[in-house]
């Protein structure tokens, strides 16, 4: 099932052939990636959760492209998955341009040989779908490969100043609530809250600190542990819907897996904070849906909201350091998404976007279930 879709409500009942087409997803990513090591120079030296990278997202996508009645023109339309495929190789391989593109031309005759094994017939307009999602997949990987930006310590020291507000809103309220209903509350819960959030607000404090001394190195300096992922969506989740309430129920819904990695986890829980606090404030007040999944030793969080979709001009610059896009009534975004990604990559992932009127908006975070491989330690 697409990521996105996981969801949302199906947009129409999927027919028996779209099923024959994403019933492909593993059989065509483990032939993709037998042939890549195989003969794409420097892949062989690659684990498998950076070598199958944005793949999943962007076979889905293509699936849905081919799914006659769905809004999705290509594999490209409506989504950054391309250009993350490219941000991430130039981040996390020695490949040049060539061995990207060889990448998507790879990609190509696998779909088409395993579409054919299941007796999936291609058509003339499905080769159009096909050839255009690869020919602009390849375009926009290639785009980003070649514009990587550097500025980490700035944009790491002002996220970290963001993101204080985080907490420093939870202690906000738990004091107000002290305040004005001590007779009503529980003090005990509040007080717990309150210390909990302060002691998160000391370890940030110590965090800026280091980061502003932190002169050498791209990413962020990680502490891995090993934790499962599905508690702690959770409580963020929870945290969300202790500050903001619907009269149908909770504001944020998650579902999925347990999934065990290594991972840093207090980046972790900031970056998803920042996901859904972004899903609030730019949503039409409809519940948020967070999954979590695992695939090809890839963890997936997916955090979607409805609402206005983001417009396509303003989509390749959501995760610049302190865009701010100032059409409508809530200017944004500033720091929190560029910080979302930073950790992403730091984790050897990757953070895409999938915005569209009909399907809403889906941010997909996308890192490795081990990140030790992938990780420098700090200094």
């Amino acid at each position: 099932m697409n990521i996105a879709h996981n969801h949302q409500q199906a947009l129409r009942r999927p027919s028996v052939r779209a099923q024959r087409l994403f019933a492909m997803r593993e059989a065509v990513l483990t032939d993709w990636e037998y042939r890549v090591r195989a003969s794409v120079q420097g892949a062989d030296q690659l684990l498998t959760p950076i070598l199958i990278n944005t793949l999943p997202a962007f076979f889905d996508n293509l699936a849905e492209a081919l799914t006659p009645g769905h809004p999705r023109q290509d594999a490209t339309s409506n989504t950054n998955v391309p250009a993350v495929h490219g941000n991430e190789r130039a981040r996390m391989t020695s490949y040049g341009p060539e061995q990207v593109i060889q990448e998507y031309q790879i990609f190509r005759d696998c779909f088409a040989l395993n579409a054919r094994e299941a007796g999936i017939a291609l058509r003339r307009n499905d080769w159009h779908i096909i050839n255009a999602s690869i020919d602009m997949g390849i375009r926009e990987s290639i785009r980003e490969f070649t514009a990587m930006h550097e500025g980490f310590q700035r944009r790491i020291a002002a996220g970290l100043s963001h993101d204080m507000r985080n907490p420093l809103s939870v202690i906000t309220t738990a004091a107000q609530m002290l305040h004005h209903y001590p007779e009503r509350v529980n003090v005990a819960d509040l007080g717990q809250k309150i210390l909990d959030h302060g002691h998160r607000l000391d370890t940030m404090i110590e965090e800026l600190l280091d980061t502003l001394s932190y002169q050498q190195g791209q990413y962020l300096p990680l502490v891995l542990t090993q934790f499962d992922i599905l508690p702690l969506a959770q409580a963020v989740c929870t945290q969300i819907n202790e500050l903001v309430t619907l009269p149908q129920g909770d504001k944020c819904n998650l579902s999925g897996v347990s999934v065990t990695g290594w991972w840093c986890e207090n980046s972790l829980r900031r970056a998803l904070e920042n996901l859904l606090n972004n899903a609030v404030k730019y949503g039409d007040g409809d519940p948020i849906t967070v999954h979590v999944e695992a695939t090809h030793e890839r963890m997936i969080i997916s955090v979607h909201n409805t609402g206005s979709p983001i417009a396509p001009e303003q989509a390749p610059r959501i995760f610049e350091y302190l865009r701010r896009e100032n059409h409508g009534p809530t200017p944004g975004w500033g720091i929190g998404l560029p910080y979302v990604q930073n950790v992403a990559e730091s984790h050897g992932g990757s953070v895409a976007v999938d915005s569209a009127p009909e399907t809403g908006t889906t941010f997909i975070f996308d890192i490795p279930v081990d990140c030790r491989p992938f990780v420098t330690p700090p200094p």
